[in-house]
């Protein structure tokens, strides 16, 4: 077993709507208390707004909210506790609520610290609210400026283009929003606490494609889920492998056993051999004649690296649970 300090941290960075819900979070809560017509409407209005003004869209769905709580008299609130209550009605697609407590269990088992991070656009209130809010490490998303409680004004706005940069923060452990001096430094690369190639990034869509490069570029995985019973949803999945976007292409299936399950399994295993290679490297070079004889190290078993047979499952003509597709 690796010494505390030896051991490799890897961060496993989620999307949240569509990759571990299958909708989007304010349509467990937020949207019943709003009049059926508005809350039908409301992403082509907030869409149409956006562009017909040159607004960001993540702004001004933000805005939206705020508004259509103030202009209707239903059980719509925007405010920290109501949002956070909305939270508790997320459903999450099958294995999520199990799956964080298990993915760090393994990873502990083999060495291996796993954190989990959310990236997403949605609203971090409602994240914190939901059955699974307490298993990340940072919640990275949307969030408001409250007065006397109530939603007054964006504090954090996340959209596609700047969520890498928290990709970046996590690479240099700068993890605090507010500040930006780590962040903007020169931090040689062994000395990052985690190194982009200790980073997994799990999107369902093309607002994760620069996080999704950017990881995959710098010696990470990225993957691309689907949800089964939304046909459109594998295509676009399957489209981000297509150009070369994405690592792998999962049906969105926490369950353990699964293929997300073993194919994040089996990075993690991989990871952890090239650990111990990388120390056992490093004792490989001669230092002194009087260098004492080093011991034997165990060497990597097929257990240790049990996943690499996952990559054979993950083929575009595996059938089942999902035709998992492989880019390196």
């Amino acid at each position: 077993m690796m010494s505390k300090e030896k051991k490799p941290t890897v961060a496993i960075c989620y999307d949240f709507d569509g990759t571990l819900s299958p909708l989007y979070m304010q349509e467990y809560g937020f949207f019943l208390g709003l009049p059926k017509k508005e809350r039908e409407g409301f992403w082509n209005r907030s869409n149409a707004t956006a562009k017909a003004n040159g607004a960001d869209p993540i702004l001004q769905y933000m805005k939206l909210m705020v508004d259509e709580t103030k202009a209707y008299t239903g059980t719509a609130r925007a405010t920290r506790e109501a949002f956070r209550d909305y939270g508790k009605n997320v459903q999450f697609f099958k294995g999520v609520e199990k799956w964080f407590k298990r993915i760090k269990k393994y990873a502990k088992a083999k060495g291996v610290i796993v954190e989990h991070y959310i990236i997403s656009s949605g609203l971090k209130e409602m994240v914190e609210g939901t059955s699974i809010g307490k298993f990340f490490k940072q919640i990275y998303a949307c969030s408001f400026i409250y007065e006397n409680g109530i939603a007054s004004w964006p504090a954090q706005v996340v959209n596609f283009t700047t969520k890498t940069q928290y990709l970046f923060r996590i690479n240099k452990g700068e993890e605090d929003i507010s500040s930006s001096e780590v962040v903007n430094s020169f931090i040689e690369q062994e000395k990052r606490p985690v190194p982009f190639h200790n980073m997994i990034y799990i999107g369902d869509g093309e607002t994760d494609v620069p996080c999704m490069r950017v990881v995959k570029a710098q010696g990470g995985h990225s993957i691309a889920v689907y949800n089964p019973r939304k046909k459109r949803s594998k295509e676009i999945a399957e489209k981000l492998y297509a150009e070369g976007r994405v690592n792998y292409v999962i049906q969105a299936d926490y369950s353990e056993g699964r293929l997300l399950d073993r194919v994040i399994k089996s990075i993690i295993d991989k990871l952890a051999a090239q650990s111990r290679l990388d120390c056992v490297s490093l004792k490989a070079i001669p230092q002194a004649n009087n260098e004492p004889e080093m011991p034997k190290d165990k060497g990597v078993t097929c257990d240790d690296v049990q996943g690499h047979t996952e990559h054979v499952d993950a083929l575009p003509t595996s059938q089942g649970e999902s035709s998992v597709l492989k880019r390196d």
